[in-house]
């Protein structure tokens, strides 16, 4: 694999990437992943990473390959080459209305703006400690991906006034589905790929706004076809992205029903599986 510009390809196609269990394992990415994503742009296409998280969890360990853009916060943001494509953040009734509810079930969670995290003053220890346990587990047992999200968290205690666009609820005393109902219709929840040690969690985010919407953002901005996006993701979050993609590819491992929707395979982080699959699509 070359990272050095080639013969242009005759079609150009634009690749979005999952985050977590996709591009990396653990908040730690593969180097076969990173020289993969450079490969590929200098043949042409443009690579965006497309993840649950907002981009103040988003840190250089992780963009530090190159990316054409984000699509984040499960498409609530996009931004191509600097340039804000998309930008919903939870309108200010409803955002009264979630903290209220979180906290009434004395929840632990995050509410996500791109540039900051915020936490309420007395769950900080918890989450401290729901998060650094997660990554402990991680094949090294070293908890070096908390960073990305410990290091961007900050004590709000007038959190219904921040701006934010989705929100990652870690523990919780009763199902996260029930405090969505509790909120209202524009409330969804999906299964949270971070706290999934068998608490309560979940993340929260407005409904109708899915991966698939970034993508669509995206190509109509690079003036790409539909047929020629690729997306890679391996969690419920990636239902949309996959559905809607040329060619939809899942982690191994992912739901049945993400498979079901899935054009191919792809191995998992800890084994380089972007590296098999960018050579398979001839894209690098």
């Amino acid at each position: 694999m070359s990272s050095t510009p080639s013969t242009p390809t005759a079609t150009i196609r634009a690749v979005f990437l999952d985050v977590d269990g996709t591009y990396a394992d653990y908040g730690i990415v593969p180097e076969g992943h990173v020289q993969a994503v450079r490969a590929a742009r200098a043949a042409g296409h443009k690579v965006l990473l497309c993840t649950g998280r907002p981009v103040s969890m988003l840190p250089e360990t992780i963009r530090g390959a190159g990316f054409d853009g984000v699509v984040a916060s499960a498409g609530a943001y996009v931004e191509v080459d600097g340039e804000v494509l998309v930008d919903r953040r939870f309108p200010a009734d409803l955002a009264a209305r979630t903290v209220a509810a979180l906290d009434a079930h004395d929840a632990v969670y995050i509410l996500e703006a791109q540039d900051s995290l915020h936490m309420a003053p007395e769950a900080e220890a918890r989450l401290r400690a729901i998060i650094e346990e997660h990554f402990r587990r991680a094949p090294d047992g070293q908890p070096k991906g908390a960073s990305a999200i410990l290091g961007s968290v900050r004590v709000t205690p007038n959190r219904a006034a921040a701006a934010f666009a989705k929100v990652s609820v870690f523990e919780a005393p009763v199902p996260v589905q029930r405090i969505a109902e509790e909120i209202g219709p524009d409330i969804a929840v999906v299964a949270n790929s971070i706290a999934n040690e068998g608490r309560h969690a979940g993340e929260l985010f407005q409904r109708g706004i899915s991966k698939a919407d970034g993508v669509a953002a995206v190509i109509a901005h690079f003036g790409i076809e539909r047929e020629d996006t690729v997306a890679i993701g391996d969690g419920q979050n990636d239902l949309e992205m996959i559905a809607f993609a040329g060619v939809g590819i899942a982690i191994e491992g992912s739901s049945p029903e993400l498979l079901a929707l899935a054009d191919r395979t792809a191995a998992p982080p800890h084994r380089e599986g972007l590296v098999g699959a960018f050579a398979e699509l001839g894209l690098i």
